[in-house]
Formats: C-alpha cells, sequence, structure tokens
C-alpha cells in the first residue's frame, strides 16, 4: 500500500505519490501509532517460555528475564505452565503449541526430557534450554557452572573452618544436581576432606524435602557443623528446623544456599549463597531463540553453550567453626 510505504519511510514510491500523500498527511494532522506499530511488529513472532513446578521466586526471575528480553525484541510470549495439562495432553498440546510459536525456551526439567525436546525440534521449533547442558549439542542452552559454582561455595565455608559439611542434594532428574554434587565433593577433595555419605541427603529442591534432609542431618550422633542445601528452598528449611531444635544460626550450625532467589532474603538471617542470575539467563535466551528462529534456513549454524557468571553472596548465615 502506497500511503503505508510513505509513512513508513520506505523507498520505491514516484516522488509525484509521495508528495500527495505527505500533504494529506499534514492536512489531517496524522500521527502513527506506535503501540499499534510494535503490536503489528510483535505479531509476525511469537515464543513460548514453558515451565514446570518451580518455586515461586525462581519462576519469578523466569518470567522477569523473559518479559524484558521479549519486549525489546518486540516479540509476542507466551507463558505456558506444563503442569496444567495432564498426562495423556501434554503430547498434543505439545503439538498444537509448536503450530502456533516459532520457538519455547525451556527451564528445567521440561528441557531435559528427551520427548518434549523432540516434539518441538521434529516440528521445526527453534528450543534454547536455560540452566541446563544436557542436550548441549542438540540445542542451544544458557546456563552456569553449576560445578564451580558449589565448589566455591563449599570452599567458602572449609575457609571458615568448617569440616564436616552437611549436603542436600537436588532432584536426582536434574543435570544441575548432578554437578553441584560434585562441586561439593570437588571442595571437600581438594582440601583433604574424607567424603562421609552420612552427611548427604537427598532434596528435590522443595522447601519440604529440605525440612526433611535437615532433621535426618542434624539428627546424626555427630551433626555437621555447616549445611550446603542445593538451593536457597531447602537451605531456608534448614534454617527453620534449626531453629525449632533450639540451635544458633551461625553460631551453631552455618547455612548456606544456591540461586540467590528472594527466598534467601526472607529467611532470618538472611542466606549465603550463590547468584545464579536467572533473569539474565531468561533474557539472554530470548535473543539467542530469535537468532536461531531468524537465521536463514539453509544455514548450519552450530548451537550455542552459553555460560553466564555466579557470583558468591555472603550474608549473616555463616560464621566461623567453633568446634
Amino acid at each position: 500500500m502506497t500511503v503505508s510505504r510513505v509513512i513508513n519511510g520506505h523507498t520505491g514510491v514516484r516522488e509525484g505519490n509521495r508528495e500527495r500523500v505527505l500533504r494529506s498527511v499534514q492536512a489531517l494532522d496524522y500521527r502513527p501509532n506506535l503501540a499499534a506499530s510494535t503490536l503489528a511488529a510483535a505479531q509476525q513472532t511469537c515464543i513460548a517460555l514453558i515451565y514446570t513446578n518451580p518455586s515461586a521466586s525462581y519462576l519469578r526471575e523466569l518470567l522477569v528475564g523473559a518479559l524484558r528480553g521479549s519486549t525489546r525484541a518486540a516479540v509476542q510470549l507466551l507463558i505456558a505452565s506444563w503442569d496444567e495439562l495432564g498426562p495423556k495432553s501434554r503430547r498434543d498440546a505439545a503439538r498444537h503449541l509448536a503450530t502456533r510459536v516459532a520457538g519455547v525456551i525451556l527451564p528445567p526439567p521440561l528441557c531435559e526430557s528427551k520427548a518434549i525436546v523432540s516434539e518441538f525440534t521434529s516440528a521445526g521449533v527453534a528450543v534454547v534450554a536455560i540452566a541446563s547442558s544436557h542436550f548441549s549439542g542438540r540445542i542451544s542452552c544458557v546456563r552456569i557452572d553449576d560445578r564451580l559454582a558449589s565448589r566455591d561455595i563449599v570452599t567458602h565455608l572449609i575457609a571458615q573452618g568448617h569440616r564436616r559439611i552437611g549436603y542436600i542434594t537436588g532432584d536426582p532428574n536434574q543435570t544441575a544436581s548432578a554437578l553441584r554434587s560434585q562441586g561439593y565433593r570437588d571442595a571437600l577433595a581438594e582440601a583433604g576432606i574424607a567424603q562421609e555419605d552420612a552427611l548427604v541427603a537427598p532434596g528435590y529442591f522443595t522447601y519440604r524435602s529440605g525440612l526433611e534432609a535437615a532433621e535426618h542431618l542434624l539428627a546424626l550422633p555427630h551433626p555437621p557443623s555447616a549445611i550446603f542445601a542445593s538451593n536457597d528452598d531447602m537451605a531456608s528449611a534448614v534454617v527453620s528446623v534449626a531453629h525449632r531444635r533450639g540451635l544458633q544460626v551461625p553460631g551453631d550450625l552455618s547455612v548456606v544456599g544456591f540461586d540467590d532467589t528472594s527466598a534467601s532474603t526472607m529467611v532470618w538471617p538472611e542466606l549465603t549463597t550463590i547468584h545464579q542470575p536467572v533473569a539474565d539467563m531468561a533474557d539472554t535466551a530470548i535473543d539467542i531463540l530469535l537468532r536461531e528462529i531468524r537465521r536463514a534456513p539453509s544455514s548450519q549454524q552450530a548451537t550455542v553453550n552459553h555460560v553466564l557468571p555466579h557470583k558468591l553472596v555472603t550474608r549473616a548465615s555463616v560464621s566461623v567453626a567453633t568446634g
């Protein structure tokens, strides 16, 4: 349409036609609707963030980053909960979603499901994983170095004189859990501390599993002087159990977490933790996803394994070992 091409500054319009359109625009005092223009541009690309059963604080950071990235790129963002779909309808839902979006962002554990990832990739939908390199080489991912981050925070406890350090694992079905467990073992080995299986308790990244693990560790005949929980929700549960048992944190027990979500500052004392930039990871995932969507179909661009830096955040939940 000639009028649209003139208003939007496009070339290929005869000069006489351009002048007539501009005179009409001036006479009508026409001003482009920027909101409508942005919406029209956004309708050209729709992407989805699909999540399942995260903690509220982790989900908040995911949404903040994804909304920031999609707004900057002027694309539509569809946010969907996998948990709201029944097991029998999930495959059909994935297939239907694949007809509506050009790309999806998957946090754990969805990004570690071969069936879910294959459902999208086989339909030609670009996929970027957050906080996991489980399918690195097959799909792009944005993550931190979980193993190194875990080693860093355990090394911090060792530097405070702690040698009996309890550990609460994460969901055994997630790659990050295995990497954080390895980082825990790395730090102990580097300090010449023998690992004791009795000091490792299973967790599932939930507050309730943190309660159960903390009860187990603190009931040991020779309990740990410090506990590293592999996320902040479980670390918060450790603090709660310690208080109920009459223990002082950090005087009697030092506690550290992982993620630096809002949960880490909603307990007393506030938690020393590893800052995982979840919002930045989601934002970066948007950029990577859009590059993959917009690249030429014939191009053979390699997948991206993007590692963001983590940070040790020291707060009041750690003190020098007294034993």
